[in-house]
This record gives structure tokens, sequence and C-alpha cells, in this order.
């Protein structure tokens, strides 16, 4: 395996297929290249390619998502899927099943919610279609990938299915809507390891921290070099994460033969860091959880 030096490269992946949903931006492409870094076969899904531009105006791209993939030593294979269409998602695992005959790891990270939540309004005041295409787009899309994705895993057994979501306390996030999306995605999470356990499949629901996404860069006017300048803006952002943070937790579970122990459960980057001893790109240890107790 080559690609920069990091935690990951000490798991090996290599064979392993991974379905990373969602993988344009963001915590899927975090968790996507540092699967590649493990050595894994990654499929990255996603409605936005150099064809199809982003209905949000974002410039990141599916193929670039699978070159960065390829560049951490992994094999990126970009797929444009709406997973909200089943015959999408069951073309796209008959695919790999007929290409590769396994599927060992599903991360389902499908959101596109930013744009349609609108925060410090009333659930009555806020807008209907938006909140529920939330509902649609980020909790069905989950149901549907892995409805047609268990039974490849099944088959091959030892596998793992990741829920992103948002935080994992059981305090209000802000919005109805959201809210609901991201409490769902845990519990999706509990469902599936409760009916898969028989079958040796784990699925644990996974939150990143105060996540310096792309679009988290672009709002305050930083990169990913820069990204300090902003905690004058915002003096929390000092404890911000990169999406490689969630990738290495993911990468790590994936590649961690007691990962049943952990199935139904919900837990962090931060958490995850501490049970596996791995550490951001930068060789911090981010630790929101910490953070947002001590100063929220």
């Amino acid at each position: 395996m080559t690609g920069s030096p990091s935690p990951t490269t000490a798991i090996d992946l290599t064979g392993k297929v991974a379905l990373v949903a969602g993988a344009t931006r963001g915590a899927g492409r975090g968790i996507a290249v540092e699967l590649g870094a493990a050595g894994a076969v990654v499929y990255v899904t996603g409605r936005t390619t150099a064809e199809s531009p982003s209905p949000m105006g974002r410039p990141e791209t599916i193929e670039e998502t699978a070159r960065l993939v390829d560049e951490a030593g992994g094999t990126g294979i970009a797929v444009r899927v709406d997973h909200g269409d089943a015959d999408q998602v069951r073309a796209l695992v008959e695919r790999i099943d007929r290409d590769h005959a396994r599927l060992d790891l599903l991360v389902n990270d499908i959101w596109g919610g930013d744009p349609l939540t609108q925060w410090d309004v009333p659930f009555w005041e806020h807008d209907l279609d938006n909140g529920l295409r939330m509902l649609r787009n980020a909790i069905e899309t989950h149901i549907i990938t892995s409805r047609y994705a268990a039974p490849l895993m099944i088959r091959a057994s030892g596998g793992l299915i990741v829920e992103v979501t948002d935080g994992i306390g059981d305090g209000y996030r802000g919005s109805l809507f959201y809210d609901l999306v991201k409490a769902s995605v845990i519990r999706l999470a509990r469902a599936q390891a409760e009916e898969l356990k028989p079958y040796g499949v784990a699925a644990v629901a996974v939150t990143p921290g105060f996540l310096r996404s792309e679009a988290v860069l672009d709002h305050f006017g930083v990169t990913a070099d820069t990204w300090r300048d902003a905690i004058a803006k915002d003096p929390h952002f000092a404890a911000s994460e990169t999406p490689r943070y969630i990738g290495r937790g993911v990468a790590h579970l994936a590649a961690d033969p007691d990962k049943m122990s952990r199935t139904g459960t919900a837990t962090s980057s931060w958490d995850l860091a501490k049970r596996y001893g791995f550490t951001d790109i930068d060789g911090t240890t981010p630790d929101w959880g910490r953070h947002a107790r001590e100063n929220l």
C-alpha cells in the first residue's frame, strides 16, 4: 500500500470490498480515502459527477473521491447512483456481486439535507416539503441501500454496516426534521444489528465531531491548510477534525476481528481514536465530546 504515512497503513483491508454511499464530499469522502489507505476496493457513490453537477452548487465529484482512494493506495470505483431509486441500488449491488462476489463494508452516509434545514424555526413554520424531503434523502436511502446490500454481506460474513450520524446523545439537535433524521439512523444501526447478528454482520452508528468538511471550510473562508484562521470567528473550531479522522475510525473498526462486540452501539470518531490509538492526519487527537461538555 502507498499513500501518506498514517495509522491506517498499520491495518490491512486488502481483498475487502467496501461501498461508501454518499462519498462525494465530507465524512463520506474521508471514510473512502482511509479505507483506500488500508488497501480496500472502495465503491464511491453519489449523484454528483463531472457530467452531472451538484444540486447544492458544490464542486466535488465522486470521480475525484475515487482518484483520492487510488492515491491513498486502494482501488476507487466511482458509480453514479441515486440511492432513493431502488432499481439503481439493486443494479449497483448486482455489479459488485458480479465483479467481486462479496461486500465486506457498507457505509450509509447519504445526506444532502444542509440546504433544506431551517434552524431556529419551529416545526410548524418549517417548509414541509423540504422537511419531508430530508426524511426521504437521509432515511429511506439508507434503508434501501442496506436492503439490497445485506444479502451479499451475509454471504461473506464478518462484515460491517456503518450508519453515519451527527451526535449520539439524547439532546435535541435544534430542528425537528434534522433531529429525526440523525436519531433515526442510530435506530437503523441498532435494528440492523439485531437482525444481522445471527449472520456475523455488525452494524454501528458513528458520528464525527465538528467536521472540517469542504463546505465548512468554505463557510469560514479558509482552506485545509489555513483552517486555524477561522478560530477567531468561532473559538470552538479549535476542536474540529478532518473528515479523515472518522475515516480512520471506520477503517480500524472494519479491520477489528472483535467488531461484533460493538454491534448495535453508537460511537464517535474520538472514542474510536481512544480505542484504536490513531490520530487525525495532523497528529492531533480531537475530542469533540469532551470539548462540548466543558464549553457548550
